[in-house]
């Protein structure tokens, strides 16, 4: 059985449940209450809403860079402002240790999990791409008996 093959499938299906897992987490705390927060709810409703699209976007199939960058760049944000508001806060909103329980902890975890999945797929898939491709060869046109049209 070939596991190459079904390794950015996989990758791939995992990144997906871990976006979710984060866009959920953030849906459910702008539900229950930081919707009335300034400034912060909508950030929460629009982390929730990029993890969500990105999800999406990676289950329906092969994922160019770009949109592994994007799924970075959510994750990264996300983390970063959860350290900004227990550090220096956020428009004025500060919390503290891992508050709100469980979220903040699974919020982190989800997170952590998607960078440590899409740095695994960076280093292993295009390895794999590279490898499987044949070489490509250009016709020699002094050698054939037909010119191009």
């Amino acid at each position: 059985m070939n596991t190459q093959r079904f390794l950015a499938p996989t990758l791939r299906s995992a990144t997906a449940a871990t976006l979710a897992a984060s866009g959920y987490i953030h849906a459910q705390l702008y539900i229950d209450g930081y919707r009335f927060i300034h400034i912060i709810g909508p950030l929460f409703l629009l982390q929730a809403s990029a993890s969500f699209a990105l999800a999406a976007l990676l289950l329906i199939g092969t994922s160019p860079l770009l949109l592994r960058t994007a799924a970075a760049g959510v994750a990264l944000g996300a983390l970063g402002g959860f350290t900004a508001s227990r550090t220096v806060g956020v428009f004025g909103f500060t919390e503290h240790g891992l508050q709100p329980e469980p979220q903040a902890v699974l919020s982190l975890l989800a997170e952590t999990g998607t960078l440590l999945l899409l740095a695994i797929w960076q280093v292993t898939v295009p390895r794999q791409h590279r490898a499987a491709r044949p070489p490509v060869r250009t016709p020699n046109w002094a050698t054939t008996r037909t010119p191009p049209n």
